[in-house]
């Protein structure tokens, strides 16, 4: 038995015990392989559509709170006044007109609007008591800024304030 080497002179069956797959079983592991990879796709295109709607609420809720902040700095004179272009020049006066995203004509709530971009910011200014601010011992002032996201869907984000006229004298009204 010196010299002579295991399995010389049979057949080796060590292929035969490794057949390998069939074409069925291959072709069902491709398939559950592809519905893994679309689902993956899928997921991914979700989270960009939520990135890019965050994006835009976020540059929405900055400019109706920048538009909230600039009305709250300026004088209780100048509340219906506005600058648009930001150069610190009050150049717009708010109108009660129901024209240009005002919905009533004479109800009191002066509106003012800017569009930047795919985003629309509309303001209010409402005082406490008809006619103009002078007689007023509040005005509450609301911004709004709309935007559509990518998939069509309009949405809007609502911030509000109560300011009060530091030379009202009368009796306190809400």
């Amino acid at each position: 038995m010196i010299g002579k080497k295991k399995g010389i002179g049979r057949p080796w069956n060590g292929w035969k015990k490794a057949d390998g797959c069939t074409l069925v079983e291959s072709m069902v592991a491709l398939v559950v392989l592809s519905i893994g990879v679309i689902g993956g796709m899928g997921m991914c295109e979700w989270a960009e559509q939520g990135l890019q709607r965050g994006v835009l609420a976020n540059r929405a809720l900055s400019a109706a709170e920048s538009c909230l902040e600039a009305k709250r700095s300026l004088p209780w004179e100048g509340l219906l006044w506005d600058d648009l272009d930001q150069d610190g020049v009050l150049e717009s006066r708010m109108h009660d007109d129901g024209l240009q995203g005002d919905e009533i004509a004479g109800d009191g709530i002066f509106t003012g609007s800017l569009t930047k971009g795919d985003m629309r910011l509309l303001w209010t200014v409402e005082f406490n008591r008809s006619g103009q601010g002078a007689f007023a011992s509040l005005a509450t002032i609301e911004a709004r800024a709309m935007f559509t996201t990518i998939r069509g869907r309009e949405h809007a984000i609502r911030l509000r304030t109560i300011v009060a006229n530091p030379r009202y004298v009368g009796a306190s009204s809400l």
